[in-house]
């Protein structure tokens, strides 16, 4: 079976499951691509970005700049309970192969760790970036925060919401948010219609079970940063929480915040296997990332 072939039947699954989030399954589904994906240069492991046993971080080194080459920190989902900088590999490789400085880090987790602890996270590894990317060969002025799913949350809260700020500001090239949470308070009141489950596993664990504070631990209500370079995107197949919220965070940026953002649909996917595609072949989403990553004004 040809990679294309392998495509057409990887989407037909995609579509066939509908807007489901399982991830062994999405996994599975681009296990042999992954297996003869084409390669970067390797990473550096686990680097100390804190003191926390999550804080660790990778760096792949772009192949083939010229000068200091383009970051993108890209964050991880796993609905703020779980997921690993490893399993994004291939999201490094793509990145590293097309000139771009890629940073992966894990960050803390709940039910241990809860709200703002990942847009903390964030907060330090864009200071780790900013001192450190140029020893290698990344452009520290350009750094493009990324993340998917919980990691496009916490991006999300660290940039558009200024307490999480840098003391010195924010200076970042722009920032990519891929099928994120960023209304919680909508996903406690609309449970039955969003078919969110009672207990909700992933949101009471990060952001607690004192209902009444959800509002204000919300990114879309608590917006208050200058604008910047920013875009927005869902997969055609996501859930419906996560089209509402991305349709939400837009509308508001663009009414209320004075931010003229990118919005986009990835065609064809579900919330993971987007991810998953991910220099497998189909640039659906990593098509998008990299312009953005290159050009985050254009």
């Amino acid at each position: 079976m040809t990679p294309s072939d392998k495509h057409v039947e990887i989407l037909r699954a995609v579509r066939a499951a509908g807007p489901v989030i399982d991830p062994p399954a999405a996994k599975a589904l681009y296990a042999d691509l992954h297996a003869e994906m084409p390669r970067g240069r390797e990473p550096v492991r686990d680097i100390a970005y804190g003191a926390g046993e999550r804080h660790r971080l990778d760096v792949y080194p772009p192949v083939g700049a010229a000068g200091p080459a383009p970051v993108v920190v890209f964050l991880h989902g796993g609905g703020f309970i779980r997921g690993d900088k490893a399993d994004r590999a291939a999201v490094g490789h793509y990145f590293s192969r097309h000139g771009v400085l890629a940073v992966l880090p894990n960050y803390r987790l709940g039910p241990r760790h809860r709200w703002p602890a990942g847009a903390e996270d964030v907060g330090a590894v864009l200071a780790w970036a900013r001192a450190n990317v140029a020893a290698h060969g990344g452009d520290p002025d350009h750094i493009v925060l990324a993340g998917e799913s919980a990691g496009a949350a916490h991006v999300a809260a660290a940039t558009l919401v200024s307490r999480f700020h840098p003391p010195e500001g924010l200076r970042i090239a722009g920032a990519f948010l891929a099928s994120g949470v960023y209304n919680a308070e909508l996903e406690l009141l609309a449970r039955a219609q969003l078919g969110i489950a009672t207990p909700d596993p992933r949101n009471e664990a990060y952001f607690g079970t004192d209902f009444a504070r959800y509002r204000a631990m919300s990114t879309v209500a608590l917006i208050d940063a200058a604008p910047f370079p920013l875009a927005i995107t869902y997969a055609e197949l996501d859930p419906i929480q996560m089209q509402a919220q991305a349709g939400e965070l837009f509308a508001r940026l663009v009414t209320q915040h004075g931010f003229s953002p990118r919005i986009a649909v990835i065609a064809n996917h579900n919330h993971l296997s987007q991810v998953y595609a991910i220099n497998s072949g189909d640039d659906a989403l990593a098509g998008p990332l990299l312009d953005f990553v290159r050009n985050p004004r254009s």
